[in-house]
C-alpha cells in the first residue's frame, strides 16, 4: 500500500513536470533553449552579434554613443555582466586598452574573443608614427569587417552548435548587406575630385578608411586619444590646410571639439577660412534605434558627410 502511494505522488510529479516543459516550450516557439547572453565592448560588434544571431541570442554592449573606448573604464556592472554572460566579443589591438587585463582573466573562464585578432597581420596597419603599434580601427575597411563578422559567427556557432545554420544563414544575408554598403560607399566617393580626398579628423581612427577608399587622412592626435597633443600638431594641421587649400574638416561624434575647432581658429588667423565639414562617428555609432545606432546606417553617414562636405 504505502510503495503505491509513493508511486502515485511520482507518477503526479512527473505528470506536472511535463506540463511544465511543454508550456514553456510552446511559449518560446517550439524551444525551451534560452537565447545566448552576448556581451561586446563596441556598438559596431554588438551589431554584428545581433544580425549574425537573430533571436537565438540575446545582445549587450558595455560602450554607448559617444564612448570613447580609449578611455574607457569598466565600472562594477561591467563586471558583472562580463561574468553573466556566455561569450564575449571585443575589437582588441588595445582598442579597449583600460580593459586587456580584466580579458586575460575571462578568457578561462568563458569564450573571450578579439574579433580584430582575427584578421590575416598582412592585411592590419601600422601606426604610422609608430610601426610596433597595429591600428586597432579596423570597422572603416568594409573587406576587413567581413571577416570580423566570420569571426562572430565561428564563435556562436563554437558555443552553440544546435544553431549552427541560423547563424550561417544570418551571415551570409548580412555579408550581402555589407557588399551592397561598400559598392554604395564606392560610387559616392567618384563625385570628389581626387585632390581634395583629403580628411582631417580629430584623431587617426580612419587609416583603414583612407587606405580602403583612396583618401588621404590626417589627424591631429595619434591612433588612441590618449595621446596628447599640443600647440605644434594644430600649427601642422593648419599649415596643411592652408598649403592643399583644405576648405572643410570633420568633428567626431565620441571625441572633443575642441581640438578641430583650435585648428580652425588658427587657420582663420592665418587668413585661410575652413568650417566643419560636419559630424563623423569614429570610435562610437549613433543612439540605439536610430539609422546610425546600426554599423551600416553609421557608415553610410559618414560616406554622405564626407562626399557632401567636399565634393
Amino acid at each position: 500500500m504505502k510503495m503505491k502511494k509513493l508511486f502515485l505522488i511520482g507518477f503526479v510529479c512527473l505528470l506536472f513536470g511535463l506540463v511544465g516543459c511543454s508550456t514553456k516550450t510552446e511559449s518560446n516557439g517550439g524551444s525551451s533553449k534560452e537565447p545566448v547572453k552576448v556581451v561586446t565592448t563596441i556598438a559596431q560588434i554588438g551589431d554584428i552579434a545581433k544580425q549574425v544571431g537573430g533571436e537565438a541570442v540575446e545582445v549587450e554592449s558595455l560602450m554607448g554613443p559617444g564612448v570613447d573606448p580609449h578611455l574607457y573604464n569598466a565600472v562594477q556592472g561591467d563586471i558583472q555582466k562580463l561574468h553573466e554572460a556566455d561569450i564575449i566579443f571585443y575589437n582588441g589591438l588595445h582598442l579597449e586598452g583600460q580593459m586587456d587585463e580584466i580579458f586575460q582573466n575571462m578568457q578561462g573562464e568563458k569564450p573571450t574573443i578579439t574579433v580584430a585578432e582575427s584578421i590575416p597581420k598582412e592585411e592590419l596597419l601600422a601606426d604610422p608614427a609608430s610601426p610596433d603599434i597595429t591600428d586597432p580601427h579596423v570597422w572603416f575597411d568594409i573587406a576587413l569587417w567581413k571577416q570580423a563578422t566570420e569571426a562572430v559567427r565561428d564563435g556562436l556557432i563554437d558555443l552553440d552548435p544546435d544553431n549552427e545554420s541560423v547563424y550561417k544563414e544570418n551571415t551570409s544575408a548580412y555579408l550581402t548587406e555589407l557588399q551592397e554598403l561598400e559598392t554604395y560607399a564606392k560610387e559616392r566617393f567618384t563625385e570628389i575630385p581626387e585632390e581634395s580626398r583629403v580628411l582631417v579628423t580629430a584623431h587617426d581612427a580612419f587609416n583603414y578608411f583612407g587606405e580602403a577608399y583612396g583618401f588621404e587622412v590626417i589627424g591631429l592626435q595619434g591612433l588612441s586619444t590618449e595621446s596628447d597633443y599640443g600647440v605644434n600638431d594644430i600649427q601642422r594641421i593648419i599649415d596643411v590646410l592652408v598649403e592643399r587649400n583644405i576648405k572643410g574638416v570633420f568633428v567626431e561624434s565620441s571625441v572633443s571639439e575642441r581640438s578641430i575647432n583650435a585648428v580652425v581658429e588658427g587657420a582663420k588667423e592665418a587668413g585661410h577660412d575652413v568650417s566643419i565639414g560636419g559630424e563623423l562617428y569614429s570610435d562610437a555609432m549613433g543612439e540605439e534605434g536610430t539609422e546610425e545606432g546600426t554599423y551600416i546606417g553609421m557608415f553610410r553617414h559618414n560616406v554622405d558627410t564626407i562626399v557632401d562636405s567636399l565634393k
